[in-house]
């Protein structure tokens, strides 16, 4: 149901993109279901009054029907899908007045980490964005496979171990969401979801600030901690970042660590 209160151009871009190929979909769908129940019953045993033609075998009107409705559908839905999965491409620079800002995501056993690079501080759990500003995501996972969506803005996208993706949005109004793990990681899978609160843009430098006053230090031994598997895990803010701290994360997935891989306890794919 989020996918219908959408917060985002890119989610409504998407919403809208969706009932449209559904409604053409309909429009050789709706006439099968009608066809078959009239069908039935109009040439059913029992009714004397319908035609019977034994010899009647074809009708190119009835062929011209059946194959060129659905195929033109079919090239009105190739020329839609192409033209929007281009247009909402997820590294796509959203246009604004507004300089985006750079969000950091590592996917972990089973929580979100998300790094604020221009600000150096961190959270777990939680992810703090500003209304009408488009937001530069930057993913990855320290773990398998996951799948990062935030079902009301749009785009879910993997994080992959090793590799970075990329993903731009912008939320249109404040409020409170939620966001997913939407590929299958293990036996916590079902709780590796974080908090998502949109803020006016003076609400977010606050907390930013505050932020800032945390005790909390994102070191590599801190980064270890949080590579330990746990469910459920608490938000936990960080007021000083490592630097460099999400490409050592994609680093450490590198070839020359093929030969002793990372161990990463409880995970199952």
């Amino acid at each position: 149901m989020p996918l219908l209160d959408t917060a985002g151009p890119i989610g409504s871009a998407e919403k809208s993109l969706i009932f449209t190929a559904i409604g053409l979909m309909l429009v050789v769908a709706i006439p099968v279901f009608v066809l078959t129940a009239f069908i039935a019953w109009r040439y059913r045993a029992s009714n004397g009054k319908a035609t019977y033609a034994p010899k009647w075998s074809h009708s190119w009107k009835l062929e011209c029907i059946v194959w060129g409705v659905p195929a033109v559908i079919i090239v009105i839905l190739g020329h839609l899908v192409w033209t929007d999965t281009h247009a909402l491409s997820p590294d796509k620079r959203l246009a604004s007045s507004e300089k985006p800002i750079t969000v950091d995501v590592v996917s972990l056993n089973w929580k979100w980490l998300f790094v604020y690079p221009r600000d150096h501080i961190a959270t777990v759990n939680r992810l703090v964005l500003p209304a009408n500003v488009p937001v530069d995501f930057h993913i990855t996972s320290d773990t398998v496979l996951s799948a990062f969506f935030i079902p009301r803005l749009g785009s879910m996208i993997y994080a992959m171990p090793g590799m970075q993706t990329k993903l731009d949005l912008v939320a249109d109004r404040t409020g409170a969401f939620t966001g997913r793990n939407y590929q299958f990681s293990g036996r916590g899978y079902s709780s590796m979801h974080f908090g998502v609160t949109v803020t006016s843009p003076a609400q977010y430098r606050a907390w930013v600030n505050k932020a800032q006053a945390s005790k909390n230090v994102l070191d590599a031994a801190a980064l270890r901690r949080l590579e330990a598997p746990s469910t459920a895990a608490p938000v936990v803010i960080y007021s000083s970042v490592e630097p460099h701290i999400f490409e050592h994360v994609i680093d450490s997935f590198t070839t020359a660590k093929v030969a002793t891989p990372k161990s990463h306890a409880g995970s199952e794919t």
